[in-house]
């Protein structure tokens, strides 16, 4: 059959919209064709837990001539992913009306369940982050303050030569044992704090801090010093408190799930004395990690050994981490204003429950930001499904959804399906998770976004033989042309859009280490700095973007539509991937351009490659 009987994305068949608090009541609406001859019709709800409850629908009336409406509400008394699917009955039988594309149903003997994701009602998230711009620092490699370096390790190899291509020698063992260093630090980040309030940015989050024996500081050593060569306590509580007067916050990298070898807790090399797990069973932190075969075969991160895994179910560990004087609260109470936690699928939820009530307790608008590669809210790990979205853990996560669509969609040019993609998150997600996903197309694990861009995603990702970089004039240009388009869309997509160091500089380099390179300090590109500064002014400007609707337009021949509605605005971005110019017609009149393109009457003239944001006229609305 050719009708479609369910939209779940769609008010007068589901109300509300998307996810909903437990104790909500939800109204669903089937619409039957008179032909079918529909003689009855229920829903089925199943609990993630297992638990079925099956609810009969009420005729409702009759549209038009040919559509009946059935209508049913129900509510969810408890948080947590139910499930549900429609059963209609005619003369000749039963049949099912289950999910099919962009959320519509079809009618079928079986298929899969649409998904309603239900929260805590006491779940909030951070006014502060929504409508703002995020920026990412590895703080090694952003700016130098010319502050001298003192007590330096003598395994550091520290470089003078700032924006060099990053080292990359691995021993025979394919291992790294020395690790170069640029000197950048908390004072540059300072420094620099007018420029980034430039770009419109209101969160910093700065990769590790803390102690640590590598640039990336991944492999935790300390995580109650900040590393020497990026300055001390009194350092970040100035960086802290100066950024707050520029209206930006400061968010703090979590290494949870594991420590260094070459630490205090682990002490393998024995650089902090006798003491720590590896040589001594009687250490305070013995059991925090996991032994097999004491005291050299151990669980570690992915199979690093220089990364050996923590039990993060561990009631001393949970204490010295997010205990009343735990590490949580020790730098929030410094200045900072969240954390965003490394690998957030490997944390136990024991773990996140205590993190999240140690976290508020310090500081209730506190952010929360978790690392994970896919839909949060229906993500299984270790064999369970996690309710990182549901209220007692994340306040949101790495949107790498939204970062993997805009990269295909400058890659290939295909533009269908494109807004569903979106609707799916905004649909599975709780709206305070959806205001405050940090929307990246580039980090610190991923080459950078203009090589990706420029080379049509041709770029080596083996450790081996990896690419550094070096695009030709031509090859940056492409690049910079599909930066300025998806940007234009990231910054106007539901959620924070951030900026990784210097992609809005036009910095280049391929895999880790050459995606964390030196910011190109007196050689940005100019052009493409501007076009960010104007993307930071728009949404500061415009209160639709902090927690808008959003709603598809269209999305078809390489061109994708779509608007922002509320806070009396309504905003349309329009993004054509064509190699040449289009004309793009309006559904209304009464636009104009903030940026990109130019409006007359209901026509939107697009030139190829590039992406406009329009807005409709307030005496227009």
């Amino acid at each position: 059959m050719d009708f479609i009987p369910y939209n779940s994305r769609q008010t007068y068949h589901k109300s509300p919209f998307g996810a909903v608090c437990e104790g909500e009541e939800v109204t669903l609406r089937i619409v039957m064709p008179r032909s079918f001859g529909c003689i009855g019709a229920s829903l089925t709800v199943e609990s993630d837990s297992g638990d079925i409850q099956v609810y009969p629908m009420q005729w409702e009336c009759m549209e038009g001539t040919d559509e009946e409406w059935w209508r049913v509400s129900f509510t969810a008394a408890e948080q947590g992913l139910y499930w549900y699917r429609f059963t209609v009955k005619n003369p000749q039988g039963e049949s099912l009306i289950t999910k099919a594309e962009n959320s519509t149903g079809r009618i079928s003997l079986y298929g899969s369940s649409f998904q309603l994701t239900v929260y805590s009602e006491d779940f909030k998230t951070p006014d502060w982050i929504k409508g703002s711009v995020i920026y990412q620092i590895f703080p090694d490699r952003f700016n130098f303050s010319g502050k001298e370096k003192k007590n330096i390790p003598s395994d550091r190899i520290m470089r003078s030569d700032w924006g060099g291509k990053p080292m990359w020698e691995p021993d025979c063992d394919g291992k790294i044992t020395k690790y170069d260093y640029f000197g950048g630090d908390l004072d540059g980040i300072e420094q620099k704090l007018s420029y980034l309030e430039s770009l419109g940015v209101g969160c910093i989050y700065l990769n590790p801090i803390f102690e640590a024996h590598s640039n990336h500081r991944y492999d935790t050593a300390d995580y109650e010093k900040i590393d020497m060569l990026l300055g001390d306590e009194d350092d970040f509580a100035s960086l802290c408190k100066s950024a707050e007067s520029h209206g930006i916050r400061i968010v703090l990298d979590g290494v949870f799930s594991h420590t260094g070898a070459d630490s205090r807790y682990f002490n393998k090399e024995k650089r902090y004395g006798d003491g720590g797990a590896y040589n001594s069973p009687d250490s305070p932190y013995y059991e925090w990690y996991k032994f097999r075969n004491y005291p050299d075969d151990y669980e570690s991160w992915w199979g690093v050994d220089i990364l050996p895994e923590i039990s993060e179910e561990n009631d001393g560990y949970i204490e010295y981490i997010a205990g009343e004087n735990g590490i949580l609260r020790k730098w929030l109470s410094l200045g900072a204003s969240g954390w965003r936690l490394d690998v957030a699928d490997e944390l136990p939820d024991k773990f996140l429950d205590a993190l999240r009530a140690a976290v508020k307790a310090e500081k209730d608008d506190a952010y929360i930001l978790g690392e994970v590669w896919e839909d949060a809210s229906n993500k299984v790990s270790y064999g369970e499904r996690r309710r990182y979205l549901q209220g007692a853990q994340l306040d949101s996560v790495m949107n790498y959804p939204f970062a993997d669509l805009l990269i295909d969609f400058a890659i290939r040019g295909v533009a269908e399906g494109f807004n569903d993609r979106i609707a799916e998150i905004c649909e599975n997600y709780p709206k305070p998770a959806v205001d405050c996903l940090m929307n990246h197309i580039g980090t610190h694990d991923t080459c950078r976004v203009l090589n990706r861009l420029a080379t049509g995603g041709g770029y080596y990702s083996d450790h081996l033989n990896r690419y550094s970089g070096g695009l030709s004039q031509r090859e940056k240009e492409n690049g910079k042309k599909l930066l300025r388009l998806i940007s234009t869309m990231q910054f106007t997509l539901p959620g924070v859009p951030c900026i990784y160091y210097g992609d809005e500089a036009g910095a280049d380099g391929g895999e880790d280490p050459f995606n964390r390179g030196c910011y190109p300090w007196g050689k940005e590109d100019e052009e493409l700095t501007k076009h960010f500064k104007t993307l930071g002014r728009i949404r500061k400007e415009h209160e639709v973007f902090k927690d808008g609707e959003f709603v598809p337009v269209s999305a078809a021949m390489g061109c994708v539509a779509y608007e922002r509605r509320g806070r009396g605005e309504k905003i349309m971005t329009v993004a054509n991937r064509n190699s040449h110019s289009i004309v793009y017609y309006l559904p209304e009149d009464g636009y104009e351009a903030l940026t990109g393109g130019s409006v007359c009457g209901r026509e939107l003239y697009l030139d190829e490659n590039t992406a406009a944001i329009i807005i409709k006229k307030a005496e227009s609305i």
